[in-house]
């Protein structure tokens, strides 16, 4: 059986993914997470991982680091990891790796912490233009492959890669497309999403710098997690 590791589901967007994939999909896995810390959690997470980092995953006696390594290194054995469909697959797999590499206005702006919900004081160009394209790209999958999930009918690691992106839609409120909004929807309401939500804002711990990430660029309006 895997073993995932992962960090805080409040804060760990990219520990988030793999998780959600597994989940959904109904793969087997032993779920280890480590809290962060203040400062560097290096050498802590460098018992398990080589570069330090989550998530992480291990099958036996290999050890597989980065999400979408993760994500391949899974779909050799799961093929419902990917559509079906080979222009399904590629576009996926196209949008996936778009958001392993970009989007980087939108996650420094708008930082996953699943319990707050924050009015965001201004929408910079750059941030827009990250907004934009994400509504674009959804919409062209839900048109394209005929949704409910971005790439047909089934949840696929498309959907897992873009989950965290829909807890930043939500938590400080960014204006979209209305078919995208109702994938918003959807996908929080997955029953692998809604257990990944309630165990984050039942966390005790709260780790400063990610904390103040979220209130960088907005207004604290609620906060839902446990005092």
């Amino acid at each position: 059986m895997y073993t995932l590791h992962i960090a805080n589901k409040n804060y760990s967007s990219w520990s988030l993914r793999p998780w959600a994939l597994l989940r959904q999909l109904g793969i087997p896995f032993d779920e280890k997470l480590s809290v962060f810390g203040e400062g560097s959690n290096y050498d802590e997470f460098r018992e398990f991982a080589p570069n330090g980092l989550v998530p992480c995953l291990i099958d036996g006696d290999t050890t597989v680091w980065d999400s979408l390594a993760i994500i391949e290194y899974v779909a050799e054995d799961h093929p419902a990891v990917w559509p079906a469909d080979k222009v399904a697959r590629a576009w996926a797999r196209s949008a996936s790796a778009e958001m392993h590499s970009g989007f980087s206005t939108l996650r420094n702006h708008c930082p996953m912490n699943c319990g707050l919900r924050v009015a965001i004081k201004q929408i910079s160009p750059r941030l827009q233009r990250d907004i934009d394209r994400i509504d674009e790209l959804w919409n062209e999958g839900l048109s394209r492959f005929g949704g409910p999930f971005l790439a047909g009918q089934k949840f696929t690691a498309v959907d897992a890669y873009y989950a965290p992106v829909a807890y930043r839609i939500r938590g400080f409120a960014l204006s979209v497309s209305e078919p995208v909004a109702a994938y918003v929807e959807r996908l929080l309401a997955t029953d692998a999403l809604l257990e990944w939500e309630r165990a984050a804002i039942a966390e005790p711990w709260r780790e400063l710098a990610h904390e103040a990430e979220a209130l960088q660029y907005g207004e604290l309006v609620k906060d839902y997690r446990s005092t």
